[in-house]
C-alpha cells in the first residue's frame, strides 16, 4: 500500500469499488502529524464502541457528501482543527461497525490549521511519537506504517 495523490478520479474509483464490494457504510480517517512526526490520536471513552482504543480522527460519510468533504467535517467536529490540505491517500481497511454494517475506512494525510484541540466525542488526545503509535488497532498501525514510509 503506497500513498496516492488525491484526484477526483481516485475518489470516484474508491466509492465505486466500495459499492461493488458490498460496503454498507463509508468512514474517513485522517493522519495528522506535527513538524516532529508525532501523530494526533484520539482516545475512545471506555463506555463507547471499541472503548479505550486510541484512533485517528475519523467518522462516517453522510449521504451526498464526498470523502474529502466528510474528512474536513469530521476533523473539525472531533478536534476543532481545520483541514487546510489533503496530502495523499493511504489506503483503506474494512470492519464491522457497532451496528454490524460492513464498513470501509478510507485514510488520508491531512494538513491542518489551528492550535487548540477541542474534543467532542473522545476523552483524551495525544501527539504520539512512533513508540506510542503502536497503541492503536492493527489496521490503523498499517495505515501509520504506510504514512511513515511515504514521509521518508
Amino acid at each position: 500500500m503506497t500513498s496516492s495523490t488525491v484526484t477526483p478520479d481516485l475518489l470516484d474509483a474508491l466509492v465505486r469499488t466500495a459499492e461493488r464490494d458490498g460496503v454498507e457504510k463509508s468512514v474517513v480517517g485522517a493522519v495528522i502529524a506535527d513538524e516532529g512526526g508525532k501523530v494526533l490520536l484520539l482516545h475512545r471513552p471506555a463506555d463507547d464502541y471499541l472503548g479505550g482504543l486510541w484512533e485517528m480522527p475519523s467518522g462516517g460519510v453522510e449521504p451526498g457528501e464526498s470523502l474529502i468533504e466528510a474528512l474536513r467535517r469530521e476533523v473539525a467536529e472531533e478536534t476543532g482543527l481545520t483541514v487546510a490540505e489533503v496530502g495523499g491517500y493511504l489506503g483503506h481497511f474494512d470492519y464491522r461497525s457497532g451496528s454490524g454494517r460492513r464498513t470501509r475506512q478510507f485514510n488520508f494525510v491531512a494538513v491542518v490549521t489551528g492550535q487548540t484541540i477541542r474534543l467532542t466525542e473522545h476523552d483524551a488526545h495525544l501527539w504520539a511519537d512512533e513508540g506510542r503509535q503502536g497503541e492503536v488497532s492493527s489496521a490503523v498501525r498499517t495505515v501509520l506504517d504506510t504514512w511513515r514510509r511515504q514521509a521518508v
